[in-house]
């Protein structure tokens, strides 16, 4: 018996604009939708439309939303690897918050 040991993750998605704002809200309810099921999602911090320091992908401005988390170590890998194939994201960084 293996007791599954959960640490606590935040993520920094920043969403692309060329879109439209309709469809950048899909893109970030699929997101916040996939935390929700796979760990225990706590503040959502959206941080709103935003000036790039560089373009990315010749857009200039994106929305960002900080996400924090709880859950096992083997669910930030697949959320970094669907925000990287997901259409709509422009980068996205998960990383361990220490106690």
């Amino acid at each position: 018996m293996s007791v599954e040991v959960k640490h606590a993750y935040e993520a920094v998605v920043v969403y692309s604009m060329a879109a439209g704002e309709e469809s950048m809200t899909a893109v970030k309810d699929k997101i916040q939708s996939l935390i929700a099921a796979n760990a225990e999602l706590g503040d959502v911090d959206e941080w709103g439309k935003r000036r790039l320091a560089y373009l990315i992908n010749d857009e200039a401005e994106a929305y960002y939303v900080l996400y924090n988390f709880v859950c096992t170590s083997e669910f930030p890998t697949e959320l970094e690897r669907v925000c990287r194939i997901t259409d709509g994201i422009l980068r996205a960084l998960v990383i361990r918050k220490e106690k």
